[in-house]
């Protein structure tokens, strides 16, 4: 059986665009991203965007992030997996990047949630020029780096939303 990305989350002010490999059976079940109550990605994403994510309703935290310019989608469109370990990730069908990125004329950086998301994610965008690509690691739990050291790591994704910050 196959599973499939949810619909990008994103506006023509993204800025931001954070990639993960594919949802969890969890986050599936929920129907949304990163739904598995262990998977650290808003409490990651919280300090970064100045607001307590992992406290909110699901279509608050989504409203939050576009407001602060952040997107969310995957790289890959659909795949086979049995559970939800990247590693099981069989016959996978890459997600069209390069027309999501051409349709969001103030992005600066596409960061990657994990090594599945940025090896597929950079052979995907490869020659996609003026984009910072930044490689993150993963907020699942299965990937045991302590989530205060995964933090200090995530903290610089701020930085490509200031008003300032290089486009």
């Amino acid at each position: 059986m196959f599973k499939a990305a949810f619909a990008p989350v994103v506006d023509a002010d993204t800025r931001l665009l954070i990639l993960g490999s594919l949802p969890g059976d969890a986050s599936l079940k929920a129907g949304q991203y990163y739904g598995h109550p262990q998977n650290g990605f808003w409490r990651l994403l919280g300090p970064v965007v100045g607001r307590d994510l992992a406290g909110l309703p699901y279509d608050e935290r989504l409203a939050v992030l576009r407001g602060a310019g952040v997107g969310l989608w995957d790289v890959i469109a659909r795949a086979r997996r049995p559970g939800s370990l990247d590693g099981a990730i069989r016959e996978a069908e890459a997600a069209d990047l390069r027309r999501l990125i051409a349709d969001l004329p103030r992005l600066r950086a596409v960061a990657f949630n994990g090594g599945t998301a940025a090896r597929i994610g950079r052979r995907s965008m490869a020659g996609a020029a003026g984009l910072a690509l930044v490689d993150l690691p993963s907020s699942s739990p299965a990937y045991t780096l302590p989530l205060s050291a995964k933090a200090r790591l995530w903290a610089g994704l701020a930085d490509w939303l200031r008003d300032d910050a290089a486009s």
